[in-house]
């Protein structure tokens, strides 16, 4: 995982607090320091705001964990205790005041996350409207849908920041790796292809049989081509 370390020289009657508002501060220590400045060292991780159906937990929590789990193991920071923690009554039973305050908080959350992680399985019109959100800042999204038809709104939706991947738990880790390195610009080399329903449902088909993400089986194929055109020459 990259990390982001900063080298940051302030005055030493101000303290860390007062002087930096970062949602991403993973870890700070005062490197060195003189009478009149202290330099700290500034690590910091990715934020990422996950969400899901509250309603689709009774299918879905396995999921939704192991989801949780694969970030959590990767040393980002989760929020994820909206939907975990929260049962469809307590939603039905608060007041107005409490579901405004929770609006503000949300659209923070997701202001400041990097990302976006959206398990779709179970429809859910709030969770469309936090994707909404999330595009409004600019924020890249990946749509996790694990059965059936892919979220009909924005399985095709033109969208640079959008990815919408189907998986299994098996190619769920690889899904995950593959849009990371993409949102951070690590892959080496990204283009946009459209190809028939025909082909989308054997590039599925095969993805699921290998239980690699589609991205990985196309780059397979190609490597063994490269291989094969490098025999020859």
């Amino acid at each position: 995982m990259k990390l982001f370390v900063k080298f940051i020289v302030i005055p030493s009657r101000m303290t860390w607090g007062t002087w930096l508002n970062d949602p991403g501060l993973c870890l700070l220590k005062v490197f060195a320091h003189s009478p009149d400045s202290i330099i700290w060292i500034i690590i910091a991780c990715m934020n990422v705001y996950f969400t899901a159906s509250i309603v689709g937990k009774k299918q879905h929590l396995k999921n939704y964990l192991k989801i949780i789990d694969i970030l959590k193991k990767k040393g980002y920071k989760i929020q994820s205790d909206h939907i975990i923690n929260k049962e469809e009554k307590d939603i039905r039973l608060e007041s107005k005041d409490k579901r405004l305050a929770f609006h503000n908080q949300l659209e923070k959350w997701i202001s400041r996350a990097n990302f976006m992680v959206v398990e779709a399985s179970f429809p859910s019109i709030s969770v469309g409207y936090e994707i909404s959100l999330a595009l409004h800042y600019r924020k890249p999204v990946l749509i996790l849908y694990s059965e059936n038809d892919p979220p009909s709104l924005f399985a095709y939706h033109n969208n640079q920041y959008i990815v919408c991947e189907q998986y299994s738990l098996d190619s769920l880790s690889g899904i995950i790796v593959d849009f990371v390195n993409y949102i951070q610009g690590t892959a080496d080399s990204r283009f946009i292809f459209f190809v028939t329903p025909q082909i989308a449902a054997f590039l599925d088909q095969m993805a699921l049989k290998h239980k690699v993400p589609k991205s990985v089986y196309l780059r397979t194929i190609l490597q063994r081509e490269m291989a094969k055109d490098t025999s020859k020459k």
